[in-house]
């Protein structure tokens, strides 16, 4: 890890319609570390990450990838930047009709002048990245939750981009299939070089994966607290923030305040 923030995200405000979401959000990513973005239900994860990725326009502030402002890019240096982010929602949004490797090929498709063998080459190493090789011809109504999480990400890394947003990718997944697929992204991450930015609120993973974390928090509309898991867990001062990395009943003034 370089140090060098590869992401950076600038006194961001969301709002939808009169209700502000979050505000004056500030915050860096570096090259090459799993950044977790976590917080309760309705604290704006994923909304966070859908302004990090161009999805939603900002109401105030602005995100930075690798130096351009991604909200204000428009036509062809849109395009150029929206190549370099490969993202995994929280369904794995993988095409039902489609089989495995026709889904991973999609966006070299849509983005690359390859001829069509190179395709299929390109999408048969991601799917073997994800050591999904043999499943290339299975719909994904075929396979498991969590091997359609993982070619998912196979599809998210098709273009090569060197930053990645997972969001949930833990969602629905038993706890031995969410431990492989944290592995599968650290794996990734340690071979490849790739950023990660991930939204969860799964415990075991942030553990298992997480560089830093951020925490976000409905009541406060943004950052409640920033740092690594165990500082989180061992010296925050906040007892919401050390009740919710000790998996802790959070007391009811906390609660209240």
């Amino acid at each position: 890890m370089s140090g060098e923030p590869v992401i950076r995200v600038e006194h961001l405000t969301a709002r939808y319609g009169e209700r502000t979401i979050f505000e004056d959000v500030s915050f860096d990513v570096k090259r090459g570390e799993v950044f977790v973005i976590l917080g309760g239900s309705g604290c704006g994860k994923s909304t966070l990450l859908k302004h990090m990725i161009g999805l939603y326009r900002p109401a105030a502030g602005h995100v930075w990838i690798e130096g351009e402002d991604i909200s204000a890019a428009e036509g062809e240096a849109r395009r150029k930047l929206l190549r370099r982010i490969g993202v995994m929602y929280q369904s794995g949004a993988l095409f039902g009709s489609m089989t495995l490797l026709e889904n991973v090929r999609l966006p070299l498709e849509e983005y690359t002048d390859l001829p069509a063998e190179a395709r299929d080459l390109v999408a048969r190493t991601k799917l073997r990245l994800v050591q999904l090789e043999g499943f290339e011809d299975f719909l994904p109504a075929e396979i498991s939750g969590g091997m359609k999480k993982r070619a998912a990400i196979a599809r998210a890394m098709a273009l090569d981009p060197q930053l990645l947003f997972l969001d949930e990718p833990s969602a629905g997944l038993d706890p031995i299939t969410a431990a492989e697929l944290d592995s599968t992204i650290l794996r990734l991450a340690g071979t490849l070089g790739v950023t990660f930015v991930v939204v969860t609120h799964e415990l075991a993973s942030i553990y298992a994966i997480a560089d830093r974390v951020i925490m976000l928090d409905q009541r406060k509309r943004g950052i409640l607290a920033s740092g690594t898991p165990e500082e989180l867990r061992d010296r925050s001062g906040d007892p919401f923030v050390r009740a919710f990395f000790r998996r802790e009943v959070v007391p009811e003034e906390v609660r209240g305040s």
